[in-house]
């Protein structure tokens, strides 16, 4: 893995075909120092934006990129900090370009984030013949399909030679036991390389299956510092095998992240995910 900090106006939407992943930042949803933990994916000629929380449209534009630039979608759970820019994203294509990005998405959860988040603010933007706008009015989906031979809930598409599998996770509510339990999340696991857990609480499992499956090479997993709520906890983390903890990258945390880059280091991790870095594999 080679990383590589990134200015402003020297990121591309295509490479030479190696699987790089830019974060357009690293941290929690109510960090006030660094942008959300979303994240740009490219190889060859695709790229996937995985998220599009409410400060990406900004974000976007401080790296010099159109917003309407971005063509590939895809969105691990509902909560604002990974979902509250898709509104602009949607009238600014929509209303600007003319044109319908893709999205990757279940028909499960195409419905939970059309009708508990998005409809409000789009559907009656106008009428077309004489009715609402629904979802496909302003995408076009990729319907994954479900991946057979494995216990946990995941789902699988291709973006060009990029292979995309979404495993279910447990990251809410807090009193869920299982992935089984919880409202819908994903993480996502790229080019069966590279696993980005997104949001999830504490949930040995899927590491431990996701890497005897696949051998991943690096883990970017949820961490706060604190134990308890939705996410996983740095404590938590620790007790993992160090042989997981070697390949884990810790990504959405706090503004005070810099008091805990020893203790990190200490317990076997191999580091913390940095804003406008890019993490590329040849």
């Amino acid at each position: 893995m080679r990383e590589e900090s990134k200015r402003p106006g020297s990121l591309t939407l295509t490479n030479h075909g190696e699987l790089e992943l830019f974060f357009i930042g690293c941290g929690s949803a109510f960090s006030r120092t660094m942008n959300q933990t979303n994240l740009l994916v490219v190889k060859g000629e695709q790229h996937l934006l995985i998220d599009c929380g409410t400060k990406l449209p900004q974000a976007l534009h401080e790296l010099h990129i159109e917003p309407a630039a971005i063509e590939n979608f895809l969105v691990t759970h509902s909560h604002a900090d990974h979902i509250g820019g898709l509104e602009e994203m949607m009238m600014v294509n929509r209303y600007l370009t003319g044109r319908r990005p893709n999205i990757i998405i279940t028909e499960e959860y195409e419905a939970i984030l059309w009708e508990h988040s998005l409809r409000g603010g789009s559907a009656y933007s106008e009428l077309r013949d004489g009715k609402p706008l629904a979802f496909s009015d302003f995408w076009r989906v990729i319907r994954p399909t479900r991946v057979a031979g494995l216990e946990r809930e995941t789902w699988q598409t291709r973006l060009g030679e990029l292979d995309i599998k979404m495993p279910r996770t447990k990251h809410f509510p807090d009193n869920a036991t299982s992935w089984h339990d919880s409202f819908w999340s994903c993480g996502v696991l790229l080019d069966e390389r590279v696993l980005f857990t997104s949001d999830t609480r504490f949930d040995p499992e899927l590491l431990h299956e996701f890497d005897t499956r696949y051998g991943v090479e690096i883990i970017f997993h949820d961490c706060q510092f604190h134990t308890g709520g939705v996410h996983a906890s740095l404590a938590e983390l620790s007790q993992l095998p160090a042989r997981l903890k070697q390949k884990i990258v810790l990504m959405h945390y706090s503004d005070d992240w810099q008091r805990y880059v020893e203790q990190a280091r200490a317990a076997g991790f191999h580091s913390l995910v940095k804003q406008h870095h890019s993490y590329t594999f040849d």
